[in-house]
Protein backbone atom coordinates (compact mmCIF):
# COMPACT_ATOMS: atom_id res chain seq x y z
CA UNK A 1 0.00 0.00 0.00
CA UNK A 2 1.27 3.38 -0.86
CA UNK A 3 1.44 6.07 2.02
CA UNK A 4 0.42 9.42 0.86
CA UNK A 5 3.24 11.95 1.66
CA UNK A 6 1.98 14.05 4.45
CA UNK A 7 2.97 18.07 4.66
CA UNK A 8 3.51 20.57 7.34
CA UNK A 9 1.12 23.06 6.89
CA UNK A 10 3.01 26.11 7.99
CA UNK A 11 6.99 26.27 9.15
CA UNK A 12 6.37 29.12 11.20
CA UNK A 13 3.48 27.39 13.22
CA UNK A 14 6.36 24.44 14.31
CA UNK A 15 7.65 24.69 18.14
CA UNK A 16 10.59 23.36 19.24
CA UNK A 17 10.00 22.41 22.92
CA UNK A 18 11.82 19.95 25.52
CA UNK A 19 9.75 16.35 25.42
CA UNK A 20 7.49 15.18 28.39
CA UNK A 21 7.28 11.41 29.86
CA UNK A 22 4.03 11.27 27.21
CA UNK A 23 6.28 11.90 24.15
CA UNK A 24 9.35 9.25 24.28
CA UNK A 25 7.07 6.56 22.64
CA UNK A 26 6.31 8.65 19.84
CA UNK A 27 9.42 9.62 20.09
CA UNK A 28 11.07 6.49 20.48
CA UNK A 29 9.08 5.54 16.67
CA UNK A 30 10.63 8.78 15.01
CA UNK A 31 14.20 7.73 16.16
CA UNK A 32 13.79 3.97 15.31
CA UNK A 33 12.57 4.71 11.84
CA UNK A 34 15.58 7.53 11.57
CA UNK A 35 18.43 5.29 12.46
CA UNK A 36 16.62 1.67 10.97
CA UNK A 37 19.40 1.77 7.70
CA UNK A 38 22.38 3.57 9.57
CA UNK A 39 25.29 1.45 8.99
CA UNK A 40 25.91 1.41 12.54
CA UNK A 41 23.24 0.56 13.55
CA UNK A 42 22.93 -2.13 11.10
CA UNK A 43 26.36 -3.60 12.30
CA UNK A 44 25.98 -2.97 16.26
CA UNK A 45 22.31 -4.90 16.30
CA UNK A 46 23.32 -7.59 13.60
CA UNK A 47 20.82 -6.27 10.90
CA UNK A 48 21.62 -9.99 9.18
CA UNK A 49 20.16 -11.96 12.31
CA UNK A 50 16.41 -12.45 13.04
CA UNK A 51 15.21 -10.12 15.30
CA UNK A 52 16.94 -7.00 14.57
CA UNK A 53 13.98 -4.80 14.52
CA UNK A 54 13.14 -5.59 17.82
CA UNK A 55 16.78 -4.98 19.15
CA UNK A 56 16.65 -1.72 17.76
CA UNK A 57 13.31 -0.79 18.96
CA UNK A 58 14.58 -1.87 22.73
CA UNK A 59 17.62 0.00 22.15
CA UNK A 60 16.30 3.17 21.42
CA UNK A 61 13.71 3.31 24.09
CA UNK A 62 16.64 2.12 27.02
CA UNK A 63 18.64 5.05 25.25
CA UNK A 64 15.84 7.36 25.67
CA UNK A 65 14.70 5.97 28.87
CA UNK A 66 18.53 7.03 30.20
CA UNK A 67 18.81 10.05 28.53
CA UNK A 68 15.08 11.29 30.76
CA UNK A 69 16.52 9.36 33.94
CA UNK A 70 19.75 11.30 33.52
CA UNK A 71 17.85 14.77 32.69
CA UNK A 72 19.44 15.22 29.21
CA UNK A 73 17.89 17.74 26.46
CA UNK A 74 15.59 16.00 24.40
CA UNK A 75 14.18 18.20 21.88
CA UNK A 76 10.78 17.84 19.88
CA UNK A 77 9.23 19.57 17.06
CA UNK A 78 5.49 19.38 17.28
CA UNK A 79 3.13 20.62 14.34
CA UNK A 80 0.20 21.45 16.86
CA UNK A 81 0.00 18.67 19.15
CA UNK A 82 1.85 16.02 16.72
CA UNK A 83 5.41 15.15 17.47
CA UNK A 84 7.23 15.37 13.83
CA UNK A 85 10.92 15.24 15.10
CA UNK A 86 13.68 14.64 17.53
CA UNK A 87 16.94 15.41 18.95
CA UNK A 88 18.84 13.91 22.14
CA UNK A 89 21.59 15.96 23.49
CA UNK A 90 24.16 14.92 26.53
CA UNK A 91 25.08 18.28 28.26
CA UNK A 92 28.69 19.14 29.06
CA UNK A 93 28.49 18.60 33.00
CA UNK A 94 26.67 15.44 33.00
CA UNK A 95 27.46 12.21 34.24
CA UNK A 96 26.22 10.16 31.29
CA UNK A 97 29.18 8.90 30.13
CA UNK A 98 29.33 6.10 27.63
CA UNK A 99 28.84 3.45 30.35
CA UNK A 100 25.65 4.69 31.14
CA UNK A 101 24.16 3.55 34.31
CA UNK A 102 24.25 0.01 35.74
CA UNK A 103 20.84 -1.05 35.09
CA UNK A 104 21.18 0.53 30.94
CA UNK A 105 23.84 -1.81 30.75
CA UNK A 106 22.29 -4.87 32.10
CA UNK A 107 19.04 -3.86 29.88
CA UNK A 108 21.52 -3.24 26.72
CA UNK A 109 23.45 -6.00 27.35
CA UNK A 110 20.02 -8.22 27.42
CA UNK A 111 18.75 -6.26 24.00
CA UNK A 112 21.82 -6.17 22.17
CA UNK A 113 24.35 -8.64 23.56
CA UNK A 114 28.06 -8.48 24.93
CA UNK A 115 29.38 -7.82 21.41
CA UNK A 116 26.80 -5.11 20.54
CA UNK A 117 26.95 -3.23 23.83
CA UNK A 118 30.72 -3.37 24.08
CA UNK A 119 30.38 -1.66 20.43
CA UNK A 120 27.91 1.23 21.67
CA UNK A 121 30.33 2.10 24.84
CA UNK A 122 33.59 1.96 22.49
CA UNK A 123 31.88 4.06 19.24
CA UNK A 124 30.97 6.46 21.90
CA UNK A 125 34.47 6.71 24.22
CA UNK A 126 36.70 6.85 20.81
CA UNK A 127 34.13 9.95 19.26
CA UNK A 128 34.35 11.91 22.51
CA UNK A 129 38.38 11.03 23.00
CA UNK A 130 38.64 12.98 19.55
CA UNK A 131 35.86 16.41 19.74
CA UNK A 132 38.20 19.18 19.63
CA UNK A 133 37.13 20.40 22.74
CA UNK A 134 37.18 19.67 26.65
CA UNK A 135 33.53 20.88 27.23
CA UNK A 136 31.12 20.46 24.88
CA UNK A 137 27.69 19.33 23.82
CA UNK A 138 27.11 15.59 22.22
CA UNK A 139 24.10 15.80 19.64
CA UNK A 140 23.11 11.72 19.93
CA UNK A 141 20.36 11.20 18.37
CA UNK A 142 18.51 12.87 15.50
CA UNK A 143 15.81 12.00 13.43
CA UNK A 144 12.77 13.66 11.77
CA UNK A 145 9.59 11.41 10.62
CA UNK A 146 10.15 10.24 7.40
CA UNK A 147 7.08 11.16 5.58
CA UNK A 148 7.80 14.88 6.62
CA UNK A 149 11.38 15.22 5.71
CA UNK A 150 12.41 17.83 3.12
CA UNK A 151 10.24 20.16 4.34
CA UNK A 152 12.82 22.14 6.07
CA UNK A 153 11.79 20.63 9.95
CA UNK A 154 15.51 19.65 10.55
CA UNK A 155 16.77 23.17 9.72
CA UNK A 156 14.00 23.98 12.78
CA UNK A 157 15.55 21.14 14.55
CA UNK A 158 19.41 22.60 14.01
CA UNK A 159 18.31 25.85 15.44
CA UNK A 160 16.72 24.75 18.36
CA UNK A 161 19.98 22.25 19.25
CA UNK A 162 22.34 25.81 18.45
CA UNK A 163 20.06 27.77 20.76
CA UNK A 164 20.26 24.92 23.51
CA UNK A 165 24.18 24.97 23.11
CA UNK A 166 24.77 29.25 23.05
CA UNK A 167 22.42 28.95 26.37
CA UNK A 168 25.42 27.19 28.48
CA UNK A 169 28.13 30.28 27.96
CA UNK A 170 30.63 27.64 28.61
CA UNK A 171 29.85 24.89 25.84
CA UNK A 172 32.61 25.14 22.81
CA UNK A 173 30.41 23.79 20.81
CA UNK A 174 28.20 20.20 19.07
CA UNK A 175 29.87 17.43 18.40
CA UNK A 176 28.33 14.67 16.26
CA UNK A 177 29.00 11.08 14.59
CA UNK A 178 27.34 11.11 11.22
CA UNK A 179 27.32 7.56 9.32
CA UNK A 180 24.83 8.18 6.75
CA UNK A 181 26.75 9.72 3.42
CA UNK A 182 23.53 11.72 2.42
CA UNK A 183 23.45 13.30 5.96
CA UNK A 184 26.59 14.80 5.34
CA UNK A 185 25.07 17.91 3.53
CA UNK A 186 22.53 18.83 5.80
CA UNK A 187 25.44 19.49 9.00
CA UNK A 188 27.56 20.71 6.76
CA UNK A 189 24.75 23.46 6.34
CA UNK A 190 24.27 23.66 10.07
CA UNK A 191 28.24 24.65 10.32
CA UNK A 192 28.96 21.43 11.27
CA UNK A 193 33.15 20.46 9.79
CA UNK A 194 34.38 17.50 9.57
CA UNK A 195 37.02 16.79 12.29
CA UNK A 196 37.97 13.30 11.15
CA UNK A 197 36.86 10.09 9.24
CA UNK A 198 36.71 7.74 12.12
CA UNK A 199 36.53 3.88 11.89
CA UNK A 200 34.60 1.83 14.89
CA UNK A 201 34.57 -1.28 14.19
CA UNK A 202 33.82 -2.33 10.36
CA UNK A 203 32.21 0.95 9.89
CA UNK A 204 33.23 4.66 8.73
CA UNK A 205 32.01 7.77 9.99
CA UNK A 206 33.08 11.07 10.33
CA UNK A 207 33.47 13.16 13.13
CA UNK A 208 31.82 16.56 13.09
CA UNK A 209 32.08 19.47 15.20
CA UNK A 210 30.28 22.67 15.06
CA UNK A 211 32.17 25.45 17.45
CA UNK A 212 30.06 28.11 19.49
CA UNK A 213 31.48 30.85 17.12
CA UNK A 214 30.95 29.07 14.00
CA UNK A 215 29.55 32.16 11.64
Amino acid sequence: MELQEEHITDLDKVKAVYLAAEDLKIAASILYLAYHDDPLFVDIFQYEKEGYESRLRSAIREELNAFWQAKQPMIGLFDDDRLVAVACLVSPDTDLGPNRFWHWRLKMLLTAGYLGTKQMVNKETKVRERVPADYFHMLSLIGVHPDLQHHGLGHVLMSAIEGLMLEDPNSQGIGMYVTLPKCLSFFEDGQYSLVEELEIGSIKGHLMFRPRTAQ
